[in-house]
């Protein structure tokens, strides 16, 4: 099956982009409110919650790099990662290689809360797809990931 690309998709079907950016800056204004809902069931703020995320998902990382990723001054992340130390969430470790640099380490109880808010996140999805036929569903997934990969290679191709 031959894929039809638009031509000129701004221009064309203006209301249909209008509608799906709509949607999709809706679908994450729930999903965030839902999200702080249910870490208001955790001892971890917002951010550590960002944070141990990033930790979990990409592994030990200096505090310049998680800023990076959190869009956060140096200072601020500092402050972050040293509140979560005090709670046993993570912990500085020296560098194998280079006993200069300092990374930041998800600790098992940090990693048994991310853990926890992200599977009572995922059942909330669940929750809200399950009248969503299986193919439904599927696609979803397929379109959404399409849509993720297309506006990461976008992004990389700008930078």
């Amino acid at each position: 099956m031959e894929v039809q690309r638009l031509e000129k998709p701004y221009d064309n079907n203006r209301h249909q982009f209008e509608e799906i950016e709509r949607s999709l800056r809706k679908i994450a204004d729930l999903v965030k409110q839902k999200g702080r809902e249910i870490l208001a069931h955790f001892p971890i703020t917002t951010p550590q919650f960002v944070a141990l995320q990033w930790l979990n998902e990409y592994g030990d990382m200096t505090i310049g790099e998680l800023s990076n990723h959190m869009h956060l001054a140096c200072s601020t992340t500092t402050d972050l990662v040293d509140r979560m130390e005090k709670n046993g969430l993570v912990m500085r470790v020296k560098d194998k290689q280079d006993r200069r640099v300092v990374r930041i380490h998800l600790l098992d109880r940090g990693q048994t809360i991310i853990r926890e808010v992200i599977a009572k996140r995922q059942h909330y999805l669940a929750e809200m797809l399950e009248h969503f036929t299986s193919e439904q569903v599927n696609d979803l997934e397929e379109n959404l990931n399409f849509l993720l990969k297309t506006m990461k290679e976008k992004r990389e191709v700008r930078s």
